[in-house]
């Protein structure tokens, strides 16, 4: 037996607060791999704006260790068994991941491992608590979020502190694996190349992120928040989903920063991901069946047509719009703009609340299976702790009460640049001279409304009747 161990990289792409790297840095030389295993993801391996966002991750990753990062492409099962036996390897080492897939796949590699004695042991880096480590006093799941963060992250039980970096790591190259590039983590077309530039991936930028935002962001966080044309959010999804940080290091660094009202409904987000993460670990159906099963008679439609409208941001509501553009032009959306968004497609258009997820999963940086399916279903009505279906939010006032001035609406709907603020969420109101002078031509060069906001908002709660009594 060799005197190396394996250390598999998979949503912790970070040297600091690693628990499995640190383990495995103590053992041995490593061998640092990473694995594509769209094989065993099937139907839940990543969209293309997270291949993208992971492929310069990975750059960087692989920079930091000296360019001894060892890269695979298959079945994770099958080249961790071939890497153990090629090296001879004493142990391998990771951190745990909570999709139904992954679990399923690592229960079966530690199963082997375990036959051929070989050691094997798996960490927590990607939540502040284990699902396991979050029911309420009788073992059971909490439904409500409320007393899920209250009880499990607000009493005298902390989060672990992070961890220091290893102080050196003695990295082992396989000649036989792929190079970056074989991957083929980035997209062909033009849309790749134009996304890039807002992406700014890896350690050090999500250091960089955490440190801008604690500066300057968070002293405004709880109301800041919701108005996109602000600097106010943290912009740390994709780090954290990615684990170029982690959300111990984000947690105590916004607890260091100032104890108040802001870093507490920052924390409070924070728990919100945990939430997500512990209804798709008790609950692994989350990305394709509705939680409250009263909703699988909800009388969803298809249509074509609309559903690539709101996915073109060309459904003639500027705020939704806006929204649409920004996510197809730097694979992000800010977070009440995401509310709008998915409320006007489930209850407006009534088409079903997987087809969102899915454009979603493909155009996100920050694309997560966890947060993106409990956020969904908590907009559409059929999630835990989900907003009721009666709310609707309103295109129009949600646009005029969070980007009152239009900063964030006319940088990606330019068309309507010159609108006065009065008539921007609604150009269609403008009169015809208004609409003249600032250049605005409905249905030519802006589209008039698909969808009648008072008409749609009937036939929703319709058919939240018609769901609630079927026979009726």
């Amino acid at each position: 037996m060799s005197n190396v161990v394996i250390h598999w990289f998979r949503q912790d792409l970070r040297l600091s607060d690693n628990p499995a790297l640190l383990k495995a840095a103590s053992q041995g030389k490593v061998l640092a791999v990473y694995i594509l295993d769209d094989k065993n993801a099937g139907k839940d391996a990543m969209g293309a704006a997270s291949r993208l966002w992971l492929h310069h991750s990975l750059s960087e990753l692989n920079a930091s260790l000296g360019g001894k990062l060892n890269f695979y492409s298959g079945d994770a099962v099958k080249i961790i068994d071939m890497l153990v036996k090629h090296h001879q390897a004493k142990a391998v080492y990771w951190n745990r991941c909570y999709e139904n897939w992954r679990i399923k796949r690592d229960g079966l590699i530690k199963e082997n491992l375990k036959k051929d004695e070989i050691t094997s042991e798996s960490f927590n880096a990607s939540l502040l608590f284990e699902p396991w480590e979050t029911l309420k006093s009788d073992g059971s799941q909490y439904k409500i979020f409320t007393p899920f963060f209250k009880n499990s992250y607000m009493g005298s039980k902390q989060p672990r502190l992070p961890l220091a970096q290893p102080e050196e790591i003695e990295l082992v190259r396989d000649l036989n694996s792929d190079s970056l590039e074989q991957l083929e983590l980035l997209p062909k077309t033009n849309w790749g190349s134009k996304i890039s530039s807002h992406l700014q991936s890896g350690e050090k930028a999500g250091q960089l992120r955490l440190n801008q935002f604690l500066d300057s962001g968070i002293g405004s966080y709880k109301v800041g928040r919701d108005f996109p044309s602000k600097s106010s959010v943290s912009g740390l999804s994709p780090y954290l989903h990615f684990g170029e940080i982690s959300p111990n290091q984000a947690w105590y660094a916004a607890k260091m920063k100032n104890e108040d009202e802001n870093s507490e409904r920052f924390c409070s987000e924070l728990g919100w991901r945990e939430f997500s993460y512990s209804l798709l670990y008790h609950f692994p159906e989350l990305p394709d069946k509705n939680w409250q099963a009263k909703f699988d008679n909800f009388p969803w439609r298809y249509d074509k047509e609309l559903l690539e409208k709101w996915q073109k941001g060309q459904t003639g509501f500027p705020i939704i719009d806006a929204g649409m553009r920004e996510l197809w032009q730097t694979g992000y959306m800010h977070n009440r703009v995401r509310m709008i968004v998915a409320s006007f497609l489930v209850k407006n258009l009534l088409i079903d609340w997987r087809c969102g997820a899915k454009w979603f999963w493909d155009c996100l940086f920050d694309a997560d299976l966890a947060a993106n399916s409990a956020s969904w279903q908590w907009v559409a009505g059929c999630g835990a702790d989900a907003a009721p279906y009666f709310r609707i939010f309103n295109p129009i006032t949600q646009g005029e009460k969070f980007d009152p001035q239009g900063q964030y609406t006319r940088r990606f709907v330019p068309e309507l640049a010159k609108l006065p603020d009065k008539y921007l969420f609604a150009p269609w109101q403008a009169s015809d001279e208004i609409l003249s002078k600032a250049g605005v031509i409905l249905g030519k060069n802006y589209p008039k409304p698909i969808v009648d906001l008072k008409e749609s908002r009937k036939r929703a709660l319709s058919a939240l009747a018609l769901m609630s009594n079927p026979t009726s």
